[in-house]
């Protein structure tokens, strides 16, 4: 298994390749706020560990484990980021939030969340009773 530092690195490069189709070290770091001399040691490790394949100076290509893995942690980030709508957290604090969670969850933890999600975008009703029961929290009102 990766670490959660692996699992950043992954995530957005396998982001980075869906949305430009390549990532680039520079890419990379501008995306984590890190310097290229990290990405660099950490795309080295990642190759070591067979997620990607890395020559220096031509760029790097995720293997088929890498983009496995890569594409379940950014469905992982999406998911944790639509819990967090429905359950009404403020938009502003919600990548922050997810960025704060996202590695201290077991997978069973978020397989209950994916189906918790799917419940709610199935049902608007509950999920409108759920946001009528935080409102009036909110207010001070009893909502029963």
């Amino acid at each position: 298994m990766p670490t959660p530092s692996m699992e950043d690195y992954l995530e957005n490069i396998y982001k980075l390749i869906e949305q430009k189709g390549y990532a680039r070290v520079s890419d990379i770091a501008e995306a984590l706020d890190v310097h290229p001399s990290s990405v660099t040691k950490m795309v080295q490790k990642l190759d070591q560990k067979k997620y990607l394949v890395y020559e220096k100076y031509r760029g790097l290509v995720l293997t088929p484990k890498g983009k496995k893995v890569g594409k379940r942690l950014l469905d992982r980030h999406t998911l944790l980021e639509e819990f967090l709508r429905i359950i009404g957290v403020d938009e502003e604090r919600i990548y922050n939030d997810v960025e704060g969670i996202e590695h201290h969850l077991s997978w069973d933890s978020i397989t209950s969340i994916e189906y918790l999600v799917e419940y709610f975008q199935n049902n608007p009703e509950r999920l409108a009773e759920l946001r009528a029961l935080k409102e009036a929290d909110e207010m001070g009102n009893d909502p029963t």
